[in-house]
């Protein structure tokens, strides 16, 4: 059996590709300062998540040989059928969500039951093997490791959706290959449908049926947009498995498919809030990152301006010096008609100083101080030669001539 759903390793594929070539720009763009910001988001990540860990392990109970050893005994097996060398380590959590999960923290992984499952499949104790299977799968694909690589290219429509969807399938046939029949793989996806007492009197095949119903507009929109298949397919395909046969679903509707590619992938739910966490974190990361390079690009924008303006004003005070032998006393003198060059859009004034220098006022300093690129001129050998500095002003505001 082929424990891979067909369309995960392309998905896969494709979104390590484009969160490589995004991690590549923001460190490149950002001259390294990026991953700074990165650590510091994933520190914000360690802490978020630690409360968690903490407490599963203060609060549940862990299975081990000497507890619950009829479940360890499940895990270990589950462990060997999908080749998972490490053991996870697992424990036994009351909370109101009727499933499990899989988490890491600090390169250790996690498999948590929730008391509910076990307790509703009691009389069907064989189906506990699906649930640690499917949480089995997430820790031996790694979609833990690489959840957070390839987060950039999750958030997309469409493809973010759909890689977790595949990753989900594929959890599933790790879940049907832990099991030993049929029935435990029924009784383990009605217990998430019909309830923890329900379940035993469900009817899988009419249920099974319900999946004809998926490819209307609303049911292929929401599902296109969702972390999770609809339980009806996951029944049905895992069902089939069991089988060894093939499955056709019905195909989604096209007009979904087309509003689907505008609505950007926010999971919620155990392994949605984390995804959300990151993406807040990484949104605060870009706009630390960008806000102040925007910034930073507006200053320089000004000051070329100014510059450029000022450079146009010190070709005159040359000339001028070159026929009088002496520097202009003011603008009106090079015939202008104010005593300065003003500029309210690009927040600069330029005017004619003693001793011929040229000053452009770019702004004012927090301390109240006046901000200047300044070009000042000197005369060797009767030819005038000019220097550009600037006052109260950072550097690398600067243009390159004057710094």
């Amino acid at each position: 059996m082929d424990l891979v759903y067909k369309n995960e390793k392309t998905l896969f594929r494709i979104a390590v590709v484009i969160s490589g070539l995004f991690w590549l720009a923001l460190v490149v763009g950002t001259l390294g300062f990026a991953l700074l910001y990165i650590l510091l988001g994933y520190l914000f990540f360690l802490f978020a998540h630690s409360a968690f860990i903490s407490h599963l392990k203060g609060t549940g109970v862990k299975i081990s040989q000497e507890q619950y050893p009829d479940l360890y005994a499940r895990l270990v097996h589950s462990c060997e059928k999908v080749g998972l060398k490490d053991v996870p380590d697992a424990y036994l959590l009351r909370t109101d969500f009727f499933n499990a999960l899989a988490t890491r923290f600090l390169g250790r992984h996690f498999v948590v039951l929730f008391t509910d499952v076990v307790d509703a499949l009691e009389d069907q104790p064989g189906a506990v093997n699906f649930y640690i299977g499917h949480e089995l799968g997430h820790i031996h694909r790694n979609h833990l490791l690489w959840s957070t690589f390839v987060m950039p290219a999750s958030i997309l429509p469409v493809l973010g959706s759909a890689l977790r969807r595949a990753e989900e399938y594929t959890c599933d046939r790790y879940g049907v290959a832990c099991c030993q029949s049929e029935d435990d793989i029924k009784a383990a996806l009605a217990a998430i449908a019909a309830g923890d007492t329900r379940w035993k009197s469900i009817n899988v095949d009419s249920y099974i049926g319900q999946v004809a119903a998926t490819n209307g507009f609303w049911m292929s929109f929401n599902e296109l947009t969702s972390d999770y298949p609809w339980l009806t397919k996951r029944m049905a395909t895992s069902v089939a498995l069991s089988k060894g046969q093939e499955i056709k679903l019905p195909r989604r509707h096209s007009l979904a498919w087309l509003l689907s590619l505008f609505v950007p992938r926010l999971g919620f739910g155990a392994g949605g809030l984390v995804s959300l966490l990151i993406v807040v974190a990484l949104a605060g990361i870009l706009a630390a990152i960008a806000i102040p390079a925007y910034q930073d690009y507006v200053q320089r924008v000004e000051y070329t301006n100014a510059y450029s303006s000022a450079k146009s004003v010190q070709a005159q005070v040359s000339d001028y010096f070159n026929q009088h032998q002496e520097w202009p006393h003011s603008m009106q003198a090079l015939g202008y008609e104010s005593n300065a060059i003003t500029d309210s859009a690009h927040n600069y004034e330029v005017s004619v100083y003693e001793d011929g220098v040229v000053g452009a006022k770019v702004g004012i300093t927090a301390d109240g101080d006046i901000k200047y690129i300044v070009l000042e001129p000197n005369v060797v050998d009767g030819d005038v030669t000019w220097i550009c500095y600037g006052q109260n002003v950072i550097d690398n505001h600067l243009p390159r001539e004057c710094r």
